[in-house]
């Protein structure tokens, strides 16, 4: 049999400083009503230790819940008188180890719940999840919680991941800053200056190495904070302006990117057969669904695809493919496109006879109709004259391939490309002796890039120059105005990859307070649940 005082020590561990004299439920609540031991206790200013009394009074403490049950202590505490003379508090009231602090309303351990929910929700989302928890915050609380942590500590790094995130896309933008060998986050600033920068390295003098995209910004504060320190362009962002130097110099081919094999006058003849014999006695939906019909099939004979279909008779791509899909007109008259009386159906015949005698005008049709007691509207005659009206219809060939998509292409590995996409890549190069000069170069850096060959940059450099390629002209005389880091970045293992990762990190916080959050609040949510992560996985 476990005794009370055994039951007390194994749920309330914390309540081993005070005396629990009485354990009760009221209105749902758990209290605990307790007192402080009869003992010494040291004065917080002079450290003499003092049991002399001056008063009691109750302090109210909100505790972790119990069985799903929130829990209020009742603790009645001393306020004892400083035993010594010299020091310049007269009284002071006693603290329970692990079970208050001052002006505390909450015993330590809810305050850490509390402290962990701010940290992983901040404001009205922890609020309302704390209601689950047993306890009732306002959103202040919790981000007053948040604030007051202090920063995690890290040890001084030496390898630094510097890049860019956006507080307010387009207009604010911010510096993240964090450790490349551990990954951790050190600490976001605002503006993305070089002084600003300059200024935090200048505080960190064991930075050894500083891996950054291509800003010029980043590169003069690391110049100026971290002199000593090596900087690493990232091959990432290397590639990247490769691939914007290759689309300004496909843009200036952009003629080379047409098709030469297109039919020369673009048209297709299609003809409605027996239009006067096939529409006699039809709706104007089964005709039209029948021309629909006899249309799609010729052009699909004739080679062309679903697509160009749509686009040239002005039609969904559903519609096109489930007309391919029907072997006969009747297949497609179902439902509401069944036959349906009309006042047209007594005039057809003499609106045949006028056909054929080469009367096609509708107004002058529904006149002579009107004079023979026709009653219906024009849309009507329109409608049964449609089928008869089409006979060349244009059909257009495939659009050739846009200046991103080549350049897509010539930046992707040849054996990632389709067959068909292969084939169009080569037909554009082979009309273009700049745009395969230009391949030629991407594959050649695109080595160097991946085996981290950097020794061969200057030969690539130099074959660049001997091309007609603006675009490329450009990116190299980038590549030796940032020459040190270009080469640290095609050499060494250091990259901004875990700095990329953290952006998306802050992006995920930024989202999560749907973008209202200030810099401290973010920058102290990042910092401490990094830290969180990396206590419950450690590398």
């Amino acid at each position: 049999m476990v005794r009370c005082d055994d039951l007390i020590a194994v749920l309330f561990p914390h309540f081993s400083a005070v005396l629990v004299e009485r354990v009760f439920l009221e209105c749902g609540t758990v209290r605990v009503s307790a007192r402080t031991r009869d003992r010494s206790v040291p004065c917080p200013d002079c450290s003499t230790r003092s049991s002399r009394v001056h008063s009691t009074y109750e302090r109210r403490l909100a505790d972790t819940p119990v069985g799903g049950q929130p829990v209020l202590v009742e603790l009645t505490v001393r306020r004892l008188y400083c035993e010594n003379t010299a020091c310049p508090r007269r009284t002071f009231v006693e603290q329970a180890e692990g079970l208050t602090f001052r002006y505390g309303r909450r015993t330590p351990a809810s305050r850490r719940v509390l402290e962990a929910v701010a940290v992983a929700l901040a404001g009205r989302a922890g609020s309302r999840f704390a209601v689950v928890l047993g306890s009732v915050v306002s959103r202040t609380t919790l981000l007053r919680l948040v604030m007051a942590l202090p920063d995690p500590h890290w040890p001084e790094p030496k390898v630094l991941g510097v890049d860019d995130f956006a507080t307010r896309r387009g207009q604010h933008y911010g510096t993240v800053i964090i450790d490349c060998a551990t990954g951790q986050p050190l600490d976001l600033l605002p503006g993305r200056n070089s002084e600003t920068l300059s200024r935090w390295l200048s505080k960190h003098p064991s930075v050894e190495v500083i891996c950054r995209d291509r800003s010029g910004s980043y590169a003069d504060g690391a110049r100026t904070g971290a002199p000593q320190a090596v900087q690493v362009a990232d091959r990432f962002h290397l590639w990247q302006n490769l691939g914007t130097a290759v689309e300004t110099s496909v843009r200036r081919h952009n003629d080379c990117l047409k098709q030469s094999t297109t039919e020369p006058d673009g048209t297709a003849n299609v003809s409605f057969a027996d239009p006067a014999g096939a529409t006699k006695g039809m709706s104007p939906i089964e005709a039209r669904i029948r021309e629909r019909h006899t249309i799609v099939h010729a052009l699909l004979d004739q080679g062309h695809g679903i697509r160009e279909i749509a686009r040239e008779l002005h039609m969904g791509a559903n519609t096109v493919r489930r007309t391919a899909r029907a072997e006969t007109p009747e297949e497609l008259l179902t439902g509401r496109h069944q036959p349906q009386p009309s006042q047209l159906d007594p005039y057809k015949s003499y609106l045949d006879k006028r056909w054929s005698e080469g009367c096609t005008n509708a107004i002058r049709l529904l006149a002579e109709l009107q004079e023979l007691g026709y009653g219906g509207h024009y849309q009507t005659i329109s409608d049964y004259l449609r089928p008869r009206r089409r006979q060349r219809i244009r059909v257009v060939g495939p659009a050739p391939p846009g200046v991103r998509q080549i350049t897509g292409w010539m930046m992707r590995h040849p054996d990632r490309l389709r067959d068909e996409e292969r084939q169009q890549l080569a037909g554009v190069l082979a009309r273009c002796p700049e745009l395969e000069a230009a391949s030629r170069l991407v594959h050649a850096f695109a080595e160097i890039l991946t085996t981290r060959s950097g020794q061969h940059l200057k030969d690539w450099i130099t074959a660049v120059r001997a091309e007609d390629l603006s675009g490329l002209h450009t990116f190299a005389t980038g590549l030796e105005k940032d020459w040190e880091a270009a080469i640290q970045g095609l050499t060494t293992h250091w990259n901004s990859g875990p700095v990329e990762g953290r952006v998306n990190h802050i992006k995920m916080i930024k989202r999560q307070m749907f973008g209202r959050a200030k810099l401290p609040l973010l920058r102290k949510r990042l910092l401490l649940t990094a830290a969180q992560a990396s206590r419950r996985y450690p590398a």
